[in-house]
């Protein structure tokens, strides 16, 4: 044994290295084995105070505690435990300057205390470090959603237990930590637009476009990738947006333009950032997002009931039919109403379809009997609205059977999750990405099941039924056969006939009394149009029962084209590439390399550990390039690898 300590003492002390890093590295590779950790300590530098000529490694636990720290009578908090013992052990390296070679001057391995088993030391302090790799892994699971002690617990069952990750939970936290406060020293509003940029850079048809004011200060910022702009392009006839959170450590409105696609799942068109709520913010950010989208106006939108946002639509998008959220128009219900009769009777104005001067009466009727007299009561000021929210003002207008905006509250309650009040522009961004990739993973999985697959239909369905289930997508034909199922209990009152256009008045058989004028134009033998005073047909895009039900009277085996908007079916987006790419989460080469070759290297480990000669054959492989690893400038150089602004790694 001491024959063995002996040749272990002149082996350290007989070692050259190329570097100091190379001491330490050494030192600490050896400290691992022993059981105890090391620091760096005393150093000294060249006369001309440019190159370091020694430098002392020390064991962590050496020196003692300060007198005057022992016994302060002003401490606030309780003192930490002592890990000061004076252990004396220490190697001691210096530089040849010919040669630029480092040589062990002083080494001394007495230790003054027990020291650590092999499975507790990878715990000490200078054995606890977090790989350059593990840096990228981590990065990317904290932005897909995941906490940081789940990210600990996937790379203890990666790495096969704890004492092999070489780190712990709270190594995670503090590198997340760093690597935040080095985005937020960057610039953060200058880190969004630089991630932007270099999103132009790979996207073209990437949009974006900021306001700073007179300071310099980020006055206002919108974008949208080139699928959002695709997908408004063919879905873009609602559009559905608030500004109700403020999901960031600056307070400003985060605004998500969204709408419905042809499963009528929620999309996303675009997404903007305002300082403030005023009319001249929201007008440049509608006029931003109708630049982003060649200049194309919705035909209907639906906000809250901030008045700037409507001020703002009337001057930008003045043919725009705009809808108060029905949701709102609820609460507000709720909040300035209390009798119980009252709050009835007002919800009826919203759903009464009856004629406008009908509706008119009513109204008075009710202020009357309510004994409101004042004219700045909250029922008078939102009646001056009614042309927003009151049915009988909006019928027959395109909402895609939508009356709130859900959608847009939905959207906001996702982004919600993992936001706070701290979170900074460059984090809410990244979060964003995430809910816009899953929204397109879903909308890609459907699309998938409605391509392989057909609605069920039964046996003695009609053939009006089964071809609806052949052209629309399965969630619209939901719809459409609940239409198909009412048209059973629809009747025929009269047909009217002029020349080529046959008018059916239906009604249902058990409110005779209210009748609908179902409109056919027949061409050249065979039907070519055909609306119905319902106008279910213009405003959700899908036909009626009472269009069905003509149409079965009529014979007819298939639904017209004018039955079957493109943007129900799956030929909405024929338009658009065949394969599309998404390098949403491109954030620089290295980075886009690193993860290509560890797809690759998974798969062939995986199929080297089948074999005792491949699996040998492999690690002497990775061993010779691990070999080659240069060491890490730590969190700086992480920062680069996933800035969007390191574009131009060399190839």
């Amino acid at each position: 044994m001491v024959d063995e300590s002996i040749d272990e003492y002149l082996d350290i002390v007989e070692r050259k290295f190329g570097s100091e890093d190379d001491g330490f590295e050494f030192y600490n590779s050896y400290a691992l084995e022993k059981g105890f950790s090391v620091q760096k300590s005393y150093v000294e530098w060249d006369e001309a105070k440019e190159e370091i000529i020694l430098r002392k490694f020390v064991y962590s636990r050496e020196g003692s505690r300060e007198e005057k720290n022992m016994k302060r009578e002003d401490r606030k908090r309780r003192p930490r435990n002592l890990t000061r013992v004076g252990c004396r052990a220490k190697l001691v390296i210096a530089r040849v300057k010919e040669t630029a070679r480092w040589f062990v001057k002083d080494f001394i391995d007495e230790h003054t205390h027990p020291l650590a088993p092999r499975d507790l030391a990878c715990l000490l302090r200078s054995h606890r470090r977090i790989s350059d790799e593990q840096q990228a892994d981590n990065v990317e699971m904290e932005i897909s959603g995941l906490r940081k002690h789940k990210i600990m617990d996937i790379l203890v069952m990666q790495y096969g237990g704890y004492d092999e990750v070489g780190c712990t939970t709270r190594d995670i936290y503090n590198f997340c930590h760093l690597y935040k406060q080095e985005t937020v020293t960057a610039g953060d509003a200058q880190m969004v637009i630089c991630h932007m940029m270099a999103r132009q850079e790979r996207d073209p048809n990437f949009f974006f476009k900021y306001l700073v004011d007179g300071e310099g200060h980020l006055k206002g910022l919108f974008w949208a990738d080139s699928q959002s702009r695709l997908d408004y392009e063919v879905f873009g006839d609602v559009v559905v947006f608030d500004s109700t959170y403020k999901t960031n450590k600056y307070n400003l409105p985060f605004v998500p333009f969204v709408g419905l696609n042809h499963h009528r799942s929620t999309i996303i068109f675009g997404c903007g950032i305002i300082s403030h709520e005023t009319s001249e913010s929201y007008e440049w950010m509608l006029r931003t997002f109708s630049a982003a989208m060649a200049q194309k106006h919705p035909i209907s939108v639906i906000t809250d009931g901030d008045l700037a946002m409507q001020r703002a639509i009337r001057v930008v998008w003045p043919d725009t039919i705009h809808r108060l959220c029905v949701w709102h128009i609820q609460q507000n219900i709720v909040r300035h109403l209390g009798d119980d009769l009252v709050k009835e009777e007002f919800r009826s104005f919203i759903y009464d379809r009856s004629p406008i001067e009908e509706h008119e009466k009513k109204w008075l009727d009710f202020l009357e009997r309510s004994k409101v007299t004042s004219e700045e009561s909250w029922l008078h000021q939102i009646y001056q609205m009614r042309k927003l929210w009151c049915a009988p003002y909006l019928v027959g207008h395109c909402f895609l059977g939508l009356s709130s905006n859900q959608r847009s509250e939905s959207l906001n309650s996702v982004l919600h999750t993992h936001l706070d009040g701290i979170m900074t522009l460059f984090k809410m961004l990244e979060h964003y990405e995430r809910c816009l990739s899953t929204r397109r993973l879903n909308e890609s999985i459907l699309d998938i099941v409605a391509l392989q697959s057909v609605p069920f239909t039964e046996v003695d369905a009609s053939s009006l039924e089964k071809h609806a289930a052949q052209v629309f997508t399965p969630a619209m034909f939901a719809l459409v056969r609940w239409s198909t199922n009412a048209a059973s209990n629809c009747t025929m009152i009269e047909i009217l006939d002029a020349d080529n256009l046959s008018t059916y008045v239906v009604a249902k058989k058990d409110r005779r009394e209210k009748k609908f004028q179902v409109h056919c134009e027949v061409k050249e033998g065979s039907l070519d149009r055909i609306s119905c005073s319902c106008r279910k047909l213009e405003c959700l895009g899908t036909p009626c029962s009472h269009i069905l039900y003509v149409l079965g009277i009529l014979q007819e085996e298939r639904l017209s084209k004018c039955c079957v908007p493109t943007r129900w079916t799956m030929s909405a987006k024929a338009a658009f590439p065949k394969t599309r790419k998404n390098n949403m989460y491109d954030y620089s080469v290295s980075l886009k390399r690193y993860r290509e070759l560890r797809n690759l290297s998974h798969a062939a480990c995986f199929l080297a550990s089948q074999s005792v000669e491949a699996y040998d054959r492999l690690k002497l492989v990775l061993n010779v390039q691990a070999d080659n690893k240069k060491s890490s400038s730590g969190h700086k150089k992480m920062h680069e690898v996933w800035s969007s602004a390191a574009t131009n790694d060399a190839s």
